[in-house]
């Protein structure tokens, strides 16, 4: 990845931070600790890898994404609008009443989004059956999909994942986010999933292990999947919860509540701040 492009994502990725703040905080609710750190991943696939179009949500030769981790939904939204697929100023009525973004994704209402999640477990599912339609139609498109740590103790989750080596969808691409936090505490304390990338392995797909907010990472992990047939491949991702502010970082009370103004303007001015300097 050249230096122009890794500074642009770079860019969009501070803006994509700022829109789940600033969408989290309008709606005083949300989950803004596992959006950040997923908001790398996004905008590395938005702005950089899969083959959309703003202009034609619906193009059926278009790659898909699938937020199976739904309640992550402020991160996606704050990457489609600033992608183009709709307006920038929609973010702040994220989950107000009669706006479409809801607070988890929904494919029937909001512009770029491919599958209504928030079941924890089941958009994975979903993905496994999109890419078996494009290998059944002959389709070129892939399929990708986030899943989160703590989803990974579903067992919907490996049900997919045998379903997906059984069926040979090397077309689809799962990215695990890997923050060690979910609303309970630690996954490790929770009901440990660990370790993802043997259990993945087990299941019969290609693993790659990556630092989750490194954009060469990630391309290198996506380009090694491209080459691999015959099975689907999993990208396990190190991340770091609330990613991007740092009184949100690895602190597992930031899963499931909004900041308050004094928070929001703190966070606010500290990405400001880095996308001066980035733009400098």
């Amino acid at each position: 990845m050249d230096n122009a492009s890794k500074k642009n994502l770079q860019t969009e990725a501070l803006k994509v931070r700022m829109g789940v703040v600033e969408g989290t905080f309008q709606a005083g609710s949300g989950h803004p600790g596992g959006s950040l750190s997923i908001a790398d991943i996004l905008t590395y696939l938005y702005f950089y890898k899969m083959k959309v179009d703003p202009k034609n949500p619906r193009w059926d030769q278009r790659d898909r994404f699938v937020l199976s981790k739904g309640h992550a939904a402020p991160a996606l939204y704050a990457a489609l609008a600033g992608k183009g697929f709709f307006p920038e100023d929609e973010l702040p009525r994220l989950r107000k009443v009669g706006s479409m973004l809801q607070g988890h994704p929904d494919m029937k209402n909001i512009p770029g989004v491919d599958m209504s999640t928030g079941s924890l477990g089941q958009g994975i599912s979903a993905a496994c059956g999109m890419a078996l339609s494009a290998k059944h139609f002959g389709e070129g498109y892939r399929v990708y999909c986030a899943l989160g740590d703590g989803e990974c103790e579903e067992g919907q989750v490996w049900e997919a994942a045998m379903f997906a080596a059984h069926k040979r969808l090397d077309n689809l691409i799962v990215f695990v986010d890997l923050n060690h936090l979910q609303i309970d505490g630690s996954i490790e304390e929770v009901n440990s999933p660990l370790p993802l990338d043997e259990k993945f392995a087990a299941f019969q797909w290609h693993v790659v292990t990556v630092d989750g907010h490194d954009f060469d990472a990630l391309d290198a992990a996506v380009e090694e999947a491209l080459t691999v047939k015959g099975k689907p491949t999993a990208i396990i991702c190190n991340t770091v919860k609330g990613k991007g502010v740092s009184f949100m970082e690895n602190v597992c009370g930031w899963h499931g509540v909004a900041p308050k103004k004094d928070e929001y303007e703190k966070a606010m001015d500290e990405l400001k701040a880095r996308l001066a300097a980035l733009e400098a």
